[in-house]
């Protein structure tokens, strides 16, 4: 059996360290590389188990200047600025707020000051699950409001991603409006899939439903093709594990 060197058995000097890109620091980020998740996910595609545990590791955070990103060694150029300034400051001291919901909270600060409004509208709705699972819902409601804000504020939305912005609304209560995004969407002829997925929204809507449901309720499995939450969405666009596998395959 071979016996590890001393060299080997030493923990790392600061100089292997990660160090951020905002401010230069060197800190101890865990990688995480999550496996695919099991369960089916949530409407607005928060992912099943066991991956649906995992969040207080998807983001690492600068211990000096508080910076926050699935990879803190990378940085928009313009994320110094942002780091650095007042509203950034008072989010991270935000004591109201859970710490987890901070730091999704500060990248999405981050991404929405660097033009990616987007992914900070997903960073956003990350805060919210993250309120949902402190059983804190006036904040989950407000987050994803603010995510939808942000949605629809960036460039045009697939169906996809307004099938997302309905699950919000719909969470947040916001009957209306997610009624009439739910209809908008339904006459648009969107893929079947997609399709079965507003009838839950519109159905849920009509009844006052505002908790937690999977796509596995929209889409039970058929008798002759593979369930969605195994396989790419039958029709037009990328498909639900698909796009999954793209986002935390980069770590976030």
């Amino acid at each position: 059996m071979s016996v590890p060197s001393p060299a080997s058995s030493r923990p790392p000097t600061a100089d292997a360290l990660p160090r951020c890109a905002v401010c230069g620091t060197a800190s101890r980020q865990p990688p995480f590389r999550p496996g695919p998740p099991e369960q089916a996910p949530d409407l607005d595609l928060r992912p099943g188990e066991p991956v649906r545990s995992t969040m207080a590791r998807w983001l690492q955070q600068c211990p000096s200047c508080g910076y926050a990103a699935p990879n803190i060694t990378r940085a928009h150029p313009a994320a110094a600025q942002a780091v650095a300034a007042a509203p950034f400051r008072a989010l991270l001291a935000e004591a109201s707020h859970p710490p987890l919901a901070r730091r999704f909270l500060a990248w999405a600060h981050v991404l929405e000051e660097t033009g990616a409004l987007h992914a900070a509208a997903e960073a956003t709705l990350h805060a919210a699950w993250v309120a949902d699972d402190m059983n804190q819902p006036d904040l989950a409601r407000h987050w994803r409001l603010e995510a939808v804000a942000l949605w629809r504020g960036g460039p045009p939305l697939d169906a996809e991603q307004t099938v997302r912005v309905i699950d919000c609304l719909r969470r947040a209560e916001a009957w209306e409006d997610a009624a009439a995004t739910a209809e908008a969407l339904a006459a648009g002829d969107p893929p079947e899939a997609v399709a079965q997925v507003v009838a839950l929204e519109q159905r849920l809507v009509a009844g006052r439903d505002g908790g937690r449901h999977t796509v596995a309720t929209a889409l039970p499995p058929p008798s002759r093709r593979p369930h969605v939450t195994h396989q790419k969405l039958a029709g037009r666009g990328e498909g639900l594990l698909a796009r999954l596998r793209r986002w935390f395959g980069k770590g976030g």
